[in-house]
């Protein structure tokens, strides 16, 4: 299987079919809106601006799974990004990204790039601190472990990279801009 055999289902109920990006470069997200993370909303906007006319896909996949930081409907949660951070790339559906009902794409995205750790700085030692006490083997398992987690696929389709949430965006933004 490829990336280009996954769908996600926009709020509307319509199916974005990911085969309709192959040539793209596409970053995928995680999100929430209540989050220490959602400011990167920010940042990722100015991506999208900076590279979509370029070729690159932003998917923006709002999930409550993390301290329940997104529960806000769909529709809200729309309202609220494009209200406070004037984001003009799609958001999907509000959709699990662990465990029994966890999308199938995310299944796929986990087997290509695992978790390889947060980092360094105040936010990595915090969030390892704040999972040890959720899960104490969470280093070894591919499981997303937090809101605004990213992969970045390239023009070929291939999984090359996952960012946690800690990651700067500095990061994100140098790697698009090398396979755009």
């Amino acid at each position: 299987m490829s990336i280009y055999d996954y769908s996600v289902m926009r709020p509307d109920g319509s199916a974005l079919e990911l085969k309709d990006c192959k040539g793209k470069v596409i970053l995928i997200v995680n999100t929430a809106t209540r989050c220490g993370f959602t400011p990167q909303y920010n940042e990722l906007e100015e991506i999208y601006e900076k590279y979509h006319d370029k070729g690159l896909e932003i998917i923006d996949i709002p999930c409550n799974q993390f301290k329940e930081q997104a529960p806000e409907n769909d529709e809200e949660i729309h309202n609220f990004c494009t209200l406070n951070f004037n984001i003009k790339f799609p958001q999907m559906k509000k959709s699990d990204v662990n465990g029994e009902n966890e999308l199938p794409l995310y299944k796929y995205l986990k087997s290509q790039k695992g978790f390889e750790g947060f980092g360094k700085g105040p936010k990595a030692l915090f969030m390892d601190g704040f999972l040890k006490t959720i899960d104490k083997n969470y280093k070894n398992n591919p499981d997303i472990k937090w809101n605004f987690t990213k992969f970045v696929v390239n023009r070929n389709g291939e999984v090359v990279a996952r960012f946690e949430p800690t990651a700067k965006m500095e990061k994100v933004d140098e790697l698009i801009g090398k396979l755009i």
